[in-house]
């Protein structure tokens, strides 16, 4: 299937692109809201500006794919291969991620805000100055992720894999961090207040008041 083909559908009322081969596709600004692309073939695609809200991405590959700007707001991308992409300021708004790849991605001042992240992977991912506010990322990998100055306030993370993170000004308030690890992470400037750390791994991490965790 074309990019021609998929949008003349679309206008015509169809929404089931499952296992659509888009490979390298040019969608930008595209409106695909609601559009069953469950298992497509994403990768490298163009879809930044695009509007894919409530759309079905669940088990595609968007690897290497260009969502910047891009509006994500409760899609379904559980299980959807991610490594790569370029979601710099997109909006992923009470979307579904569980179990998604996210490493090395680009999520820098993306709103993630009530996302659902459950043992997602987000190794090494880019999320600096992000917006997490509400979401729950339980048994999520962010191992070296970069999180200075996101609003993680309210986040769920217990149990997740935080070691080596920057979190470096990052507001944690009312986080729940129970059996989490944070070995090695920097919390420098950190706001920590009513976050429950119970079990929670800080060997070597830099601490709030620069002070070094034993």
């Amino acid at each position: 299937m074309n990019v021609d083909d998929l949008l003349k559908l679309y206008a015509t009322g169809e929404r089931n692109f499952a296992q659509a081969h888009l490979h390298e596709a040019y969608l930008s600004r595209a409106d695909l809201v609601g559009a069953n692309l469950q298992g497509a073939d994403l990768i490298g695609a163009n879809l930044a500006d695009s509007n894919l809200s409530r759309a079905n991405l669940s088990q595609a590959n968007l690897s290497r794919t260009n969502l910047t700007g891009a509006t994500l707001a409760s899609t379904d991308l559980s299980n959807t291969i991610l490594i790569g992409a370029n979601l710099y300021r997109a909006n992923l708004m009470e979307a579904a991620l569980n179990r998604a790849n996210l490493s090395g991605a680009n999520l820098r001042e993306a709103n993630l805000a009530g996302v659902s992240l459950v043992k997602a992977v987000l190794g090494e991912t880019d999320l600096h100055g992000a917006n997490l506010f509400g979401g729950n990322l339980r048994w999520a990998t962010l191992t070296s992720a970069d999180l200075i100055g996101a609003n993680l306030g309210q986040v769920d993370l217990r149990g997740a894999d935080l070691s080596g993170v920057s979190l470096i000004r990052a507001d944690l308030a009312g986080a729940t961090l129970s059996a989490a690890d944070l070995s090695y992470a920097n919390l420098l400037g950190a706001n920590l207040s009513d976050v429950d750390l119970t079990g929670a791994d800080l060997k070597g991490a830099i601490l709030p008041d620069g002070s070094l965790s034993h």
